[in-house]
């Protein structure tokens, strides 16, 4: 068996969890390959290495002071080096690295966390140390050129057995460094699984896995065991944060299983993500995600639906302002157009405005202060009557549903509610489908 495994900032933070890393790596020789994030916060209250880095940049690029920002960082990698008693000379690397800042772009710099981690890691399991920037290969438009990279690692797995790789970056076809989206990590690790044909992704953080529901919202929520691909998709996209969306494609392609385990407590069984489960759930949904920070924007004319292309001339106008559409319920005079606030908060006026002069409508009405919240669950198809409970849970609560989606496989009812409502809306979903079925057994 072949497992990938990669470590998220929370489990490279310090030397202790360092130690914790090389006991997980040296209990299965099944872990072979090992990709790892820059270190990051020790408590709530510190600072991430890579948003350090992002720091020292600004102070680059203002023509600022950077040498406290820069002092932080090395202490910080010097003092993981000094506790683990590792004999390579990061002090000569990273006053390198700080003389020829200015000489960087962007993307170099914000790199190095997970660059020094990875070499510090390698010698400390004693691993060799394959640098990223040699092996994912990225083309001009920000994409993977998988076949690139799978040539280059797979001459990488013919030279080594086992290797330590930093995660968040690679290189374009210059060599000048390009960096992933944050949380890129992920991303690395899923496509070393998918050019490595891996058996597991494993994916070690400071969580046991998913939970039901936000443990901010709802007491105790249950953890989940399983879920499939796409239940993942849903519930990331609207809020659930453990591991990064984009890491799901790359192993989905393979069916490759990918297991979210946590580094403190690695006897914990975490949650198995593949595409399609093994077990039965017990509760008729997976999950309940929610984000707020929504607008609407409604538009009524009369015979909007025998006049052709009506909708498309209002998303072609939000698509010249680069506004992403959440969702489009519509009746037959009338549609809403559900998008994130921030998206619009500059250009809302200017919207509405080229709305009404090209394309006169009866009415337009603007509401801001909405939730969505998503319940997922692929056995919601099997279950008649679900949308029926999770209205009738709301109703208990005096909850106004402003709007109903549900998408064509039937995996994922989207309610928008006030966001005063948001939490309580969560809540009351969460006790019909698990508190309920908890107590009824």
């Amino acid at each position: 068996m072949l497992k990938v495994t990669k470590f998220g900032g929370s489990s490279v933070a310090d030397a202790c969890q360092f130690r914790k890393v090389r006991d997980i790596i040296q209990s299965d020789p099944d872990r072979r390959y090992v990709v790892v994030s820059a270190p990051g916060r020790r408590t709530p209250a510190d600072a991430k290495l890579t948003d350090l880095l992002y720091l020292l940049d600004a102070h680059r690029q203002y023509h600022v002071d950077a040498s406290n920002v820069y002092r932080i960082i090395r202490e910080r990698i010097l003092g993981i080096q000094k506790e683990l008693g590792l004999k390579q000379n990061m002090a000569g690397e990273l006053d390198a690295f700080y003389a020829n800042l200015n000489q960087m772009k962007q993307d170099e710099i914000v790199s190095r966390g997970e660059y020094w981690c990875a070499k510090m890691m390698a010698e400390f399991l004693g691993f060799p140390f394959v640098d990223a920037r040699d092996v994912i290969c990225f083309n001009l438009d920000k994409t993977i050129d998988f076949k690139a990279t799978k040539a280059k690692l797979q001459a990488k797995m013919a030279e080594y057995e086992h290797f330590v790789f930093p995660g968040f970056y690679g290189s374009t076809a210059n060599g000048r460094i390009q960096v992933f989206t944050r949380g890129g990590g992920d991303i690395t690790g899923a496509i070393l699984a998918n050019v490595m044909d891996a058996d597991v992704y494993e994916n070690w953080t400071d969580v046991s896995g998913f939970l039901m529901a936000d443990p901010t919202i709802v007491d105790k929520p249950h953890e989940i065991t399983h879920i499939t691909y796409s239940e993942l998709r849903e519930l990331s996209y609207m809020g659930a944060s453990v591991l990064h969306e984009e890491a799901i494609f790359p192993v989905k392609e393979r069916n490759i299983p990918i297991h979210i385990l946590n580094t403190n407590r690695p006897q914990d069984p975490g949650t198995f993500i593949q595409e399609n489960r093994k077990t039965k759930s017990h509760y008729p949904i997976t999950g309940i995600a929610g984000k707020s920070g929504f607008v609407s924007l409604y538009v009524y004319k009369k015979h909007m639906s025998s006049e052709v292309g009506y909708m498309r001339k209002v998303l072609s106008i939000l698509e010249d302002y680069n506004v992403s559409i959440e969702h489009i319920p519509s009746g037959i005079d009338s549609f809403t157009v559900v998008m994130e606030e921030k998206d619009v908060e500059n250009t809302l006026y200017e919207i509405v405005s080229r709305i009404k002069r090209e394309l006169k409508p009866d009415e337009v009405k603007v509401q801001d202060n909405i939730s969505l919240i998503s319940t997922v669950g692929k056995r919601m198809s099997d279950s008649p009557g679900m949308a029926g409970r999770l209205f009738t849970a709301l109703g208990r609560e005096n909850i106004s549903i402003m709007m109903i989606a549900q998408d064509s496989n039937e995996i994922n009812i989207t309610v928008a509610v006030e966001t005063p409502d948001f939490e309580t809306a969560v809540k009351a979903i969460y006790d019909e489908f698990v508190t309920k079925e908890d107590l009824q057994g």
